[in-house]
Formats: structure tokens, C-alpha cells, sequence
């Protein structure tokens, strides 16, 4: 029997997973993509269809009640559920898994509408549940979240017998013209740019303000770039797993042009999630400022530059020290070229289908729920060569001289 997959979210990762997941149709059987607006899932079947030949079936849902979603898969027969809808619908999402007995994969782990703060504690909870209904929740398949835990895995097997610290490095270089846009959704964007910053060192979790720590890092195929100390849920996930860690970080590049607007934006108040009464309506400010904005799924044509992404990896080997830099370049217009996307949707997208991909043939597979650093990274890294993401490993005898201030 084919296998029959279910695509939740029809933004510009979805439109990566559809595009990926029809291009290797033959793990992926019946492909179905839903939305809460089907024209829009209706738009990417046609791109789809026109460029692979691949018929995807497409539908209506509301992801916030989880009655719609456990029908949806019930209509479907779906073996497996790609989310790559808001975060904030993980739960109910997940939750219509256990209830289908369906296999779950998300790249983005829980985050409370009310709330600017994301963690796994929610959907770790339910581990129990899916155990008892025999199925698998993968957590965080994108890129980072994702192959950045995949990254690390791959380095503990192959290159360290203890690893003591990682530094995990997001470039996009890319340029999309426009003076602000996001390049992934505005709100999940801003809402994580402007949260605290959070690394994990000796033992404990330590905060700062957001953007207070800052280093100029020179990444492979782009150069020096400024890069910001944020917290990223991986890091919860790798704390938990990678034994002896003593030190973990996660950095992020912005230009200028981006902190100045959001600094402004921050000023006048179009950053709150909390309502606001405007002409007798209520309104989220942030709501109105993502209206706004540019869709990120329309960035593709316009955006020129590479993303470098990877992690800095320090340890022990033989009782010796030593650190290594794991990394995957892509080039915006090479992602455009083959699915109709720019760059960030693809690396996120991407690791996606290849997290499912190896569910469905079993080579991941174990009930319950896990993250991505807890499965034989070798798998993974093959599909990523195959699949458009390549990478390198570079040995770095001084760490210290890639950075240039």
C-alpha cells in the first residue's frame, strides 16, 4: 500500500514540504495539503503539478481545533502529519495524532499565542500518550531547530568522545530589497528576535537582554557578518541529550537596517501581542504590523545571497582537544529555481521531508516522542547531500580567528 501523507500549513515552508515531498513521490504515496485557506494550497498543487508532474491533493482545515484536524486525517488516511503550520497549533495537532493513532513531525516547537515564549516541557508531556497509542512524534525538523541537532549528533559519533561546548551559527545573507520584511512569519520573527537572549553554561541557564551580546563571525561563502546572542529551543532539546555539554549558544545575524526599523517599531508599540481597543475594534498590534508587511512566500523571485548555517563544535577526542565547524550554504536563487521559494522556507523545508521521509521507511523510527539528535544521524546526512542541502566539515585549529572584532 502507498503511503499517504498529510501536509498541515500552506505558507512558504509548506510549500517546500510539497514540493519536496512530490519529488520523492514514491516514499511519500498520496500527498494531501491543507490550510485554513485552501486557494492558497490550491496555488502551490498547480506550481506542483506544472514542475513535477505530481498531482497533490489539497483541503480545508482549521488547525486551532483539533476536531477538524482528526477528521481531516480520517478523510485522508493519512499515515504521517507534516506540520508546518503556526507553532502556536502544535498541541491541538498533535493531539489529533494520538487520537488517530497517526505519526507527527513538526519543525517548530510549541509556542502560547498569549505568551512570547517557546518550549518543549508542553509536547514533551506527551510522550506518554503517544507511546500508548504506538506511534512517533519527531520534534523540530527544520534546520534549527533540526539539522543543527542533527549537526551535533553527527560530531559526537564521528569526530569527539566527549563534546563540552557548541555554538550554533544562523547566516542569511540574502537581500530582498524591500527596507523591513521578515523571512519567515512576522509575528513568530519578531516575537523571537525580541525575547531574551538564554545560553546554558556550568550547569544553568543564563539570560540576557535581547541583542545585549553581540560578535562579528566570518561565515564560508559570505564573510564577516554581525551575529546576536538568542536563545533557540535546540538548545533545551541538546541540553537535555548531549552528555558532559558545559556550554551552549545560539547565534543569529541582522543587518542594521533590520534593528534600526525594528528598534522604531518596537518604540511605537506595533510589536505587542496584547490587545489594544482602536475606533471601538480590538486589535494585536503585531497582527497589524504582519499585515502589513511583505509575505514571506513572495520573496523568492527578489531574493539574491546566500544562507550559511552550522555549528561550532569544541571537545575531547583521545584525551586531546579539539574543534570542528559543521555548515550547509544555499544560494536564494537556487531554491527559487527548483521550488518557486527563497532560501530560509528551503532550509526549513527541506529537513522536513527528510525527517519524514526516513519515518516512513522506518530507518528513524521508535514511539513516543523525540527529538532530532536522538536518532542515528548518519541517515540524515546522506539526505541532505541527496536533497539539495550539502555540507562541509571544516577542523578549526584557532576558533578565535574567525572572528574579526
Amino acid at each position: 500500500m502507498p503511503a499517504k501523507t498529510l501536509i498541515i500549513g500552506a505558507g512558504g515552508v509548506g510549500n517546500v514540504v510539497a514540493f519536496k515531498c512530490a519529488m520523492n513521490a514514491e516514499t511519500f504515496g498520496e500527498i494531501t495539503l491543507a490550510s485554513r485557506t485552501k486557494a492558497r494550497c490550491d496555488a502551490i498543487a498547480r506550481n506542483v503539478r506544472e514542475k513535477t508532474g505530481i498531482t497533490i491533493q489539497t483541503d480545508r482545515v482549521d488547525a486551532d481545533r483539533t476536531e477538524e484536524v482528526i477528521a481531516l486525517i480520517r478523510k485522508t488516511g493519512a499515515d504521517i502529519v507534516i506540520n508546518v503550520a503556526l507553532p502556536y497549533q502544535d498541541l491541538t495537532i498533535m493531539d489529533a495524532c494520538v487520537a488517530t493513532g497517526t505519526d507527527y513531525l513538526d519543525t517548530a516547537n510549541y509556542e502560547h499565542p498569549d505568551t512570547a515564549k517557546f518550549e518543549y516541557k508542553e509536547q514533551w508531556a506527551r510522550d506518554d500518550a503517544f507511546r500508548k497509542a504506538g506511534i512517533m512524534g519527531l520534534l523540530g525538523s527544520g534546520f534549527d531547530p533540526g539539522v543543527t541537532n542533527v549537526f551535533v549528533a553527527y560530531a559526537l559519533k564521528h569526530y569527539f568522545d566527549t563534546i563540552k561546548t557548541v555554538d550554533i551559527l544562523d547566516c542569511n545573507a540574502g537581500d530582498h530589497g524591500y527596507p523591513f520584511a521578515t523571512n519567515f512569519n512576522p509575528e513568530i520573527n519578531i516575537r523571537e528576535v525580541n525575547s531574551k537572549g538564554r545560553y546554558w553554561e556550568k550547569g544553568e541557564w543564563i539570560e540576557t537582554e535581547p541583542m545585549e551580546i553581540r560578535m562579528v563571525w566570518d561565515y564560508p561563502e559570505v564573510g564577516p557578518k554581525d551575529s546576536y546572542l538568542l536563545y533557540h529551543e535546540e538548545e533545551e532539546s541538546l541540553v537535555k541529550n548531549i552528555p558532559g555539554l558545559e556550554r551552549i549558544r545560539f547565534w543569529m545575524t541582522f543587518g542594521e537596517s533590520y534593528l534600526t526599523h525594528l528598534k522604531v517599531l518596537d518604540n511605537v508599540g506595533l510589536t505587542r501581542i496584547d490587545p489594544i481597543e482602536v475606533d471601538g475594534c480590538e486589535v494585536i498590534p503585531l497582527h497589524v504590523l504582519k499585515a502589513l508587511l511583505p509575505d514571506p512566500a513572495s520573496l523568492g523571485p527578489r531574493t539574491r545571497g546566500k544562507t550559511n548555517i552550522g555549528v561550532v563544535v569544541h571537545g575531547l577526542k583521545g584525551g586531546k582537544e579539539k574543534t570542528i565547524y559543521i555548515y550547509q550554504v544555499k544560494d536564494h536563487q537556487e531554491c527559487y529555481a527548483e521550488v518557486l521559494s527563497q532560501g530560509v522556507s528551503y532550509t526549513t523545508g527541506v529537513p522536513a521531508m527528510i525527517g519524514a521521509k526516513l519515518m516512513l521507511e522506518k530507518r528513524w523510527y521508535e514511539e513516543g516522542v523525540h527529538n532530532m539528535e536522538e536518532f542515528d544521524p548518519d541517515p540524515f546526512m546522506e539526505e541532505l547531500n541527496h536533497q539539495g542541502l550539502p555540507w562541509q566539515v571544516m577542523e578549526l585549529e584557532n576558533p578565535e580567528a574567525r572572528k574579526t572584532e
